[in-house]
């Protein structure tokens, strides 16, 4: 079991990404990092830290913040209930701890929006508690090196790899163990096509030797994935357009988005009539946005005037002010293409 944490680490130590908030053991600074992980590549994930970083550089500057400010913020990071709980953790550190970052993993815990791998992400990085991570990542590299065949999505799977994980983290070293494994999953041990004749552990991965690197980690419940079309109407006219924000009980919560009327299939038939006599003189070729669980089917319709009537939970706002509203991101890659601005001076 040492021998595994040593060569990890040893790895690590070579192989590692340089990322900013590695060279930190501020726990806000780690905490951000890893709300905004969740879900998104680093990649893309480190230009939203830097964003938050100077926007919000203590935690009373997030606390401090409009929820509208944080969501437009995070606009195209997706998973926009991460970004609700970090606005609601940040005012929960500030009233319940006095500002001071919770300082051990069943603190940490106590936080919104924070599980059992974030806290123990938190809690070895910024206190060196000896806690072990399980991720996606470490899921595969654990069971394909151990040859474990039960479920990770079963209770009994998530039990059994907590703990080996628990029973492998370095003693001395928790926080560069629980690195070191994560990056060797994202980097080394990848879900398709691992370089094994690379991989320091071939030589004592039971899926290497059985030839069962494909088949392992197992899952035992296949994802649902609903079939949703959405049809935006887009109104335009005198430089002022068509909002309204979304409820709490669905995708994209409190983000703005055009008026919509959601139809059965691709022929099912919408009617715009209680809010316009005209035709759109623009309608969009469908386009598929893919969530999670969701498969979206959206097009856009734009109209060159004012609704006969505005919904109650429609807002009139300038075209100017537009930028002001955190939107989904189908909504901003369409604003983008059409250049919504330029539209509204040609008609």
């Amino acid at each position: 079991m040492v021998e595994f944490s040593r060569v990890l680490r040893d790895w690590y130590n070579v192989q590692k990404r340089d990322l900013p908030w590695r060279n930190t053991n501020n726990p806000y600074k780690i905490w951000l990092s890893e709300i905004i992980l969740q879900q998104t590549r680093v990649d893309q994930g480190k230009a939203y830290y830097f964003s938050f970083i100077e926007n919000y550089p203590t935690v009373f500057d997030l606390a401090n913040a409009t929820e509208q400010e944080i969501l437009n913020l995070w606009q195209g990071l997706g998973y926009y209930s991460r970004a609700r709980n970090l606005h609601t953790s940040a005012k929960q550190i500030v009233s319940e701890f006095n500002g001071q970052f919770p300082g051990n993993y069943n603190e940490i815990l106590k936080l919104k929006g924070v599980g059992n791998y974030t806290a123990a992400a938190i809690a070895s990085f910024a206190y060196g508690e000896k806690v072990a991570v399980v991720d996606g990542n470490v899921y595969r590299v654990l069971s394909r090196i151990f040859g474990i065949e039960t479920p990770i999505d079963s209770t009994i799977g998530k039990k059994q790899f907590a703990d080996l994980a628990q029973s492998l983290i370095d003693e001395i070293e928790p926080g560069k163990h629980n690195q070191a494994i994560m990056e060797f999953g994202a980097l080394q041990c990848i879900p398709h096509n691992p370089n094994c004749d690379a991989c320091p552990i071939s030589h004592k991965c039971y899926a290497f030797e059985k030839n069962e690197i494909k088949k392992l980690p197992i899952k035992s419940k296949k994802l649902v994935i609903k079939k949703r079309f959405f049809n935006y109407l887009v109104f335009i006219w005198d430089a002022k357009i068509i909002l309204q924000k979304r409820g709490s009980n669905d995708i994209w919560a409190h983000l703005y988005e055009f008026p919509l009327i959601e139809s059965e299939g691709f022929d099912s038939r919408f009617s715009v009539a209680p809010f316009s006599s005209n035709k759109p003189v623009f309608s969009s070729e469908t386009v598929k946005h893919i969530l999670s669980h969701q498969h979206l089917y959206v097009n856009f319709h734009v109209f060159h005037s004012k609704p006969l009537r505005l919904d109650e939970s429609w807002v009139e706002i300038e075209l100017k002010d537009f930028h002001n509203f955190p939107i989904p991101r189908v909504i901003d890659r369409f604003v983008a293409s059409l250049k919504l601005t330029a539209l509204s001076e040609m008609y």
